[in-house]
């Protein structure tokens, strides 16, 4: 099975018409930005991690602890990037330390196996 995942800041338009199916997995919305005016075709909060794994240290080895427990969310995404390529999308100005980095590096794991 081939996972074809990017990771967009949300605050980043869409690139061109792109028929990506859009997850947002945050658990807040993010500021600034009306639900209208963004492209999102499910927000999965519940993939974001708990509040006590807010701090990036030993952040991704607990945030997959936690997604092993979801796994009818995580299938769910699977199962929608089995159909058509998927971007998971964030707020936070990190790009580099992020839940939906992590996220991507768990489902590209998932896949492996």
């Amino acid at each position: 099975m081939l996972l074809t995942t990017s990771i967009r800041r949300i605050y980043d338009n869409p690139k061109g018409n792109s028929r990506d199916f859009r997850i947002l997995v945050d658990r807040r919305w993010s500021r600034g930005l009306s639900k209208d005016e963004v492209k999102v075709d499910l927000w999965q909060k519940e993939m974001a991690p708990s509040n006590s794994l807010r701090k990036w240290n030993e952040f991704k080895r607990r945030y997959f602890k936690e997604l092993d427990k979801k796994s009818d969310l995580v299938n769910i995404i699977v199962n929608k990037a089995n159909e058509r390529a998927i971007t998971l999308l964030y707020g936070t100005k990190e790009e580099r330390f992020n839940n939906a980095v992590a996220l991507k590096e768990y489902l590209e794991e998932k896949v492996k196996k």
